[in-house]
């Protein structure tokens, strides 16, 4: 058995190719959750769905993120009415977060909700959150001050110099069913860390409670891919961060 840690393109290219050369009941996924917030009144989990979209073979392949072929009437639409269009969603992937919100709302777990419309759109691994307990990146800036992730990510583009990072409801949290049978699984093989945003992406997973000690007691290896080559991020702002936390 396989543990995948991930987060959201870079976690669901390398989980697209773990999948393609292990049996289905080998591979299991944990999924930040850190960048989940809610928004229009849906919780929307950014990096489950990409994961998920991805496995599916339902995503985007030019954006990594989203829906192949999504329509965007909606966006349009609210746009019209000058509601807030800054965070894209597209009709398909709204369905998504109705049916998320729905179901939470009725009293699911969020690996229960995951594990559902994984099984709906025809994947075949296990993808799970690494918590089912709501935790939320913050991201200090010198700009801006405080900022919640999507508003750091998306609404300004991940252009304001982060100074630290702070993983509000992390004191809390624990691993979800799944994490926690995976790291405790003695046919455990390997540990794959996916080459997604060390600090944003990774580290969310590694501050859960127990994650650190679970690790450093493993027997099987762990392999940690990296997403930076000759100190340029493969995508998105993976090294001007770590470098603006003082890391190489």
């Amino acid at each position: 058995m396989i543990l995948a840690l991930a987060g959201g393109v870079g976690g669901a290219r390398l989980t697209q190719g773990l999948a393609r050369v292990l049996a289905p009941d080998a591979l299991s996924v944990v999924v930040n959750t850190g960048d989940d917030f809610e928004h229009l009144g849906l919780c929307i989990s950014p990096d489950l769905d990409t994961v998920t979209y991805t496995l599916a073979g339902r995503g985007d392949p030019r954006t990594g993120w989203g829906l192949a072929d999504e329509t965007w009437h909606v966006m349009a639409a609210l746009e019209r009415l000058g509601g807030e269009t800054w965070f894209r969603l597209g009709d398909g992937d709204i369905a998504t977060h109705l049916e998320r919100t729905r179901r939470l709302a009725a009293g699911e777990t969020l690996s229960a909700v995951t594990r559902c419309i994984a099984t709906r759109l025809g994947v075949a691994c296990r993808i799970a959150p690494m918590s089912d307990m709501a935790v939320r990146t913050l991201v200090d800036t010198v700009e801006h001050g405080r900022l919640a992730f999507q508003d750091y990510f998306v609404r300004r583009r991940a252009r304001p110099t982060v100074t630290a990072l702070a993983f509000d409801g992390v004191e809390r949290a624990v691993p979800s069913p799944a994490f926690a049978q995976a790291l405790a699984d003695p046919s455990l093989e390997a540990v794959i860390v996916c080459p997604s945003n060390p600090p944003l992406s990774i580290l969310p997973i590694l501050s859960i409670a127990g994650v650190r000690r679970a690790l450093g007691r493993r027997r099987a290896p762990l392999v940690a891919v990296s997403p930076i080559i000759a100190g340029k991020a493969v995508k998105g702002p993976a090294a001007e961060v770590m470098r603006s936390l003082g890391h190489e």
